[in-house]
């Protein structure tokens, strides 16, 4: 089954109206859990000690009102508007804008990039003409001069991904402690402490537990859970507005912010950090964008959400302008506006609407690590994808458990919403902050537009985020330290993997053998060459790398037809399968060395040794069916001289060459009057058949070609990899010391080995040991 072929070939563009309201209607499930659930902490964080709830009302008549501007001006008007315009092919979040400003400016973290890359259909499909203004040029190409710049933007695309990350652990706590603190209304306080606590650890456990088997078994609930939720909040919310204070929507007026603010001054200025909490999971609005639509999310938000939320909080500030005897401010919370009758199926409601927004942010916590992996950023993970026919269905146990210990720290060790609001703003609002500063390039450099849109942008929904930002790093020892030390552990991490893999990369460039030493050998390398193809996995795209040189110079025999193959990734969220491999000869004809270059997007599914070796050889078996003048259809590799091809995967490549691996009956295939077939002259236990087209003619040296790869198809297929040991040279600094001999050494040694990485089967893995001075 090719997953990534059957992905790329829906419809996401021109949607009917029927399948525009069913994304908008899935998309409630999976984006706005974490955003619905906001009305359940809002009020409790922001009354917890900064400003207090007096009988003149200014005070939750000003939240009320900063709530409103703040859910309309950023999710609303910035993201729903603005940002979800930027998508990288459909595809959003951090790393699409950082993937977005790499293509235009030439500011790429992968090291390996190549002109051949900038042929694919998806790396200029941005839909804007390019009409660069003198100060979009210059901004261009300082950027593109300056490589302190470029580790700047590639620092801020990795904070914002590593604010994600702890917001990942933050949510689940908050969202599910928030839930069930419904339960200290039935009970005293001394006791509803001792028993909130457990019933959230229990719930945390219970999820993270379940995350292996996949969204997609439960995934059908997430939006009529999240769709009852919006209900039930809108209608309490209407009912407590009509009952207690149908003036409330006086409130909505900026003008009660600046009262707001005169009165409460500083107190007011640091609630702002719980105010804050009524925008977080807005950023899902865009990370989530490759599962749905632009107009399907917009829908959503516009025509469900956003009315939903605003009648909640207005119904939950009418009951509290007519409730000033508060006993203390865990009284103050969600569940002291909803009517006594229904508070307990309220309470369930809420517990599942939690859930099913963790869920989201933890899913979204596992698909922008396979990101950051696949682009060189994040030690290699392994990644299980839990449904065959959902794109973007991930599990990653490490992260998973990591994850569950740190959200179950965070909850016993905080044990109330203040603190935990406190952490959570920060992170929510970072990762805002990280999005503006992208998105005001990505106005200049990508859609070509004025600098002065780009400024207007920038210090507009710069400074209300700066003004909340202000707020949560001054509670840093409130709570706020959390996702600051998250982040920067993960930031560590990330960056040390990031330098080491590129310094690994240098040595093997400046270490790649000469093509003339190959040629001085001959055609048989100076060795025996025995029946078999030897896979040689290199990071290099071209050259030949130092391994090789290593194996012919120490082993007495070879492998019949050997492969350099490059497995890396584009700065493009998906590779089409008819572009997926670039294919080229190694030296002449008859030295039967290939070079064929994998390309896959960050978001792309990587598909299992199997799929994958019998692609390789049938891409290997068009290059040489098609090579020749008439057929070349590929780009020089200027470096090395290489002529590189093209070629599909085999289920994108219907009308080119076919392979068939089994031991049946292939006769209906073979008996077609458009097909002949190329039988390997001896049978064995695996027999390797190609199918080829009819025309044109394919002549006797390509055909010999064919029968030798055949050949060594059925004698098997051995993976031939690098084991490195990466050492900082004699002279480097102890700082660069510290970093690749402790740091680099210690994720290599501790995280998957490329091996399992890369889904290669150990009994026919061969490693070889290297040191690498860098």
């Amino acid at each position: 089954m090719d997953l990534e072929g059957e992905i790329r070939s829906q419809p996401i563009k021109k949607d009917s109206w029927k399948t525009l309201l069913t994304l908008a209607y899935q998309s409630l499930g999976v984006v706005y859990g974490d955003l619905s659930t906001s009305p359940l902490y809002v009020y409790k964080s922001t009354f917890a000690e900064d400003i207090t709830h007096s009988d003149t009302n200014e005070e939750i008549y000003g939240v009320l009102s900063f709530v409103f501007w703040t859910i309309t001006l950023v999710p609303l008007l910035k993201y729903v508007f603005i940002v979800l315009r930027a998508d990288d092919n459909g595809e959003g979040g951090t790393f699409a804008l950082y993937s977005l400003l790499c293509r235009h400016a030439r500011v790429s973290a992968l090291p390996n990039c190549q002109l051949a890359d900038e042929e694919l259909s998806e790396y200029t499909k941005d839909g804007v003409e390019s009409n660069d203004g003198n100060i979009g040029r210059r901004l261009k190409s300082t950027l593109e001069k300056h490589k302190v710049l470029q580790r700047l933007l590639l620092v801020l695309a990795l904070i914002g991904t590593c604010m994600v990350i702890g917001d990942g652990v933050l949510t689940p706590a908050i969202s599910v402690f928030s839930a069930v603190s419904g339960l200290e209304l039935s009970m005293s306080k001394e006791h509803h402490r001792y028993v909130e606590v457990p019933v959230a650890c229990i719930i945390l456990v219970f999820l993270f537990a379940l995350q292996h088997y996949g969204t997609h078994r439960v995934g059908f609930l997430f939006a009529p859970v999240v769709i009852t939720w919006l209900l039930c909040i809108s209608a309490i919310g209407v009912y407590n507005i009509f009952h207690w204070n149908p003036h409330v929507y006086q409130a909505l007026s900026p003008y009660y912010m600046y009262k707001f603010l005169k009165k409460t001054q500083r107190g007011g200025w640091m609630s702002l950090g719980g105010i804050l909490l009524c925008i977080t999971g807005s950023e899902a609005m865009f990370a989530d964008l490759g599962h749905f639509s632009q107009l399907s999310i917009k829908i959503a938000f516009t025509c469900m959400v956003y009315p939903s939320l605003i009648l909640a909080y207005m119904g939950q500030a009418a009951y509290l302008s007519k409730h000033h005897a508060i006993e203390s401010h865990y009284r103050i919370g969600f569940y002291v506006s909803v009517p006594e009758k229904i508070r307990w199926p309220v309470l369930g409601i809420a517990i599942l609407a939690a859930v099913v927004g963790s869920q989201a942010i933890i899913t979204g916590t596992f698909s922008i690590i396979k990101q950051c992996s696949a682009l060189g950023c994040f030690p290699r993970v392994k990644i299980v994808h839990t449904s065959s026919k959902i794109h973007g269905q991930i599990y990653i146990p490490e992260i998973n458990w990591t994850l569950m210990l740190l959200c179950l720290a965070v909850t016993i060790g905080f044990r109330d919403t203040k603190r935990m609001g406190n952490a959570a703003g920060l992170a929510v609002i970072t990762v805002m902050l990280v999005t503006t500063c992208l998105m005001s390039l990505v106005i200049v450099l990508c859609w070509h537009r004025s600098i002065f849109l780009a400024v207007c942008f920038i210090f507009f929904f710069g400074s209300i985020e700066a003004l909340y930002f202000s707020a949560s790093l001054i509670k840093f020892r409130e709570g706020a330290w959390v996702p600051i030390a998250l982040s920067f552990i993960f930031l560590i991490v990330m960056y040390v993997w990031h330098y080491g893999t590129l310094k690994k990369y240098e040595f093997d460039v400046q270490n790649k053998v000469s093509i003339n030493w190959l040629l001085s050998l001959g055609p048989s390398l100076g060795i025996v060459r025995v029946k078999g193809i030897g896979l040689i996995h290199t990071e290099l795209v071209s050259g030949i790398p130092a391994i090789f040189s290593h194996f012919v110079t120490n082993l007495p025999a070879f492998h019949q037809v050997v492969v350099f193959l490059c497995i890396k990734s584009v700065p493009v969220p998906h590779v089409r399968p008819g572009e997926r491999f670039l294919v080229g000869r190694v030296g002449p004809r008859e030295y039967r060395l290939y070079r064929c270059i994998a390309r896959y997007g960050y978001r792309d599914v990587r598909k299992d040794d199997n799929e994958l070796e019998k692609d390789l050889v049938c891409s290997i078996a068009e290059f040489i069916r098609s090579e020749g003048p008439a057929y070349d259809v590929g780009t020089e590799d200027v470096e090395n001289d290489e002529k590189m091809t093209v070629v599909g995967t085999s289920s994108s490549n219907v009308e080119g060459i076919r392979v068939c691996e089994d031991d049946g009956n292939v006769g209906e295939m073979a008996g077609t009057s458009e097909l002949r077939e190329i039988n390997s002259p001896k049978r064995v236990r695996k027999r390797v058949r190609f199918v080829v087209p009819k025309s044109p003619q394919i002549d006797i040296d390509a055909r010999e070609e064919l029968r030798e790869l055949m050949d060594a198809r059925e004698a098997g297929m051995a993976f031939i990899m690098g084991h490195s040991y990466v050492r900082a040279k004699k002279g480097s600094s102890f700082m660069k010391k510290v970093v690749i001999n402790l740091g680099y050494d210690f994720l290599r040694r501790n995280f998957r080995e490329p091996t399992f990485a890369l889904n290669i089967p150990y009994a026919s893995t061969l490693e070889v040991g290297m040191v690498y001075h860098v």
